[in-house]
């Protein structure tokens, strides 16, 4: 039986209400400066956190900043690092990260039926790699529990080096704050979001 992955069916609590926390009506010289610089980088436009983010120029450079340094120039495979994503835009019920990142996941190689689980908060399936399982009980013990357990701690330095362990601890959180603030902004999915920028 194949499952609805969409937004609308797995109850993100934002999914049905107005934008709260949108970008500025008016943009000042600063605003439409770090405006124009996501217009012309990798994002190809303003959307997601960043609308709620040109509130505050210096702020959502240096985020973006980070972000592009953890998508486009890190060192994790792109199947973990997309399915990191996943997981964090599952723990936080956050709809724009996961209508924008889930099919990037599938594109990278993740499983439909480790997606489907996820999607439902189901534990991760005995087929699925290890690395993403390690990065799955990562991202849900730092988000739920704020910390590692020393299993978890002790399983990742085992699969990676420290560096890496440190890059995916990393993406975890800044991909948490994000969805954290689109959350609080009602930001809307990907479709809409980039309809209105």
């Amino acid at each position: 039986m194949k499952r609805d992955l969409s937004a609308s069916s797995l109850g993100f609590p934002e999914a049905d209400h107005p934008e709260r926390l949108g970008p500025p009506a008016v943009l000042a010289a600063a605003q439409r400066e770090v405006a124009e610089e996501l217009i012309n980088g990798p994002r190809r436009g303003v959307y997601g956190p960043f609308r709620p983010l040109l509130h505050c120029p210096s702020l959502l450079r240096s985020t973006a900043k980070l972000g592009e340094t953890l998508r486009y120039e890190g060192a994790l495979d792109p199947t973990l690092r997309e399915w990191t994503i996943c997981a964090v835009a599952r723990e936080t019920s956050n709809l724009f990260e996961w209508d924008m990142h889930l099919p990037l996941a599938a594109a990278a190689g993740v499983p439909a039926p480790a997606l489907a689980e996820m999607a439902v908060g189901e534990a991760a399936s005995r087929d699925l790699r290890d690395d993403l399982a390690i990065a799955w009980t990562m991202t849900r013990e730092v988000i739920g529990q704020h910390r590692l357990t020393d299993a978890t701690y002790s399983a990742a330095v085992d699969r990676w080096d420290e560096k890496t362990v440190v890059e995916l601890l990393t993406l975890i959180g800044y991909f948490a704050m994000v969805c954290w603030l689109m959350n609080v902004a009602r930001t809307p999915g990907p479709a809409a979001s980039c309809a209105a920028r």
